[in-house]
């Protein structure tokens, strides 16, 4: 049974709407796209969503108590609320360098959790 759903596609800042027409994981129309990226964007997110994660992590002898992390690519969707559970563990000691890799492979996913900036120790 075929159904009609709308995405909001993120590939780019144009931000279309997109109109499909999806029979389970299948793309049976696409309407509203203005780039082929639009389509692939709504193929992924019906067979394999991804996000990227953006959050923090104690710091131990920082300039500040928390330090900004993202991960170094998109993690599957399913996979987002169980690394974050992970990250709420994790604490780095100061000083941490910008991109430095705080949790590599999380979950086994390949991508790294890294440092979004540079964080000095205390004085």
């Amino acid at each position: 049974m075929a159904e009609q759903r709308e995405f909001i596609c993120v590939v780019c800042p144009v931000g279309c709407t997109i109109r499909a027409t999806v029979e389970g994981k299948e793309i049976v129309s696409l309407e509203g796209q203005a780039c082929k990226r639009g389509e692939a964007f709504v193929r992924e997110e019906l067979t394999a969503p991804k996000r990227m994660l953006t959050t923090t992590v104690r710091v131990r002898g920082g300039q500040y108590p928390l330090l900004p992390v993202r991960s170094s690519a998109p993690l599957p969707k399913d996979k987002l609320l169980a690394a974050a559970a992970l990250l709420r563990q994790v604490e780095v000691q100061a000083p941490v360098e910008d991109h430095q890799v705080i949790v590599p492979n999380i979950l086994g996913t390949g991508v790294d959790i890294i440092a979004s900036r540079p964080l000095e120790a205390a004085p």
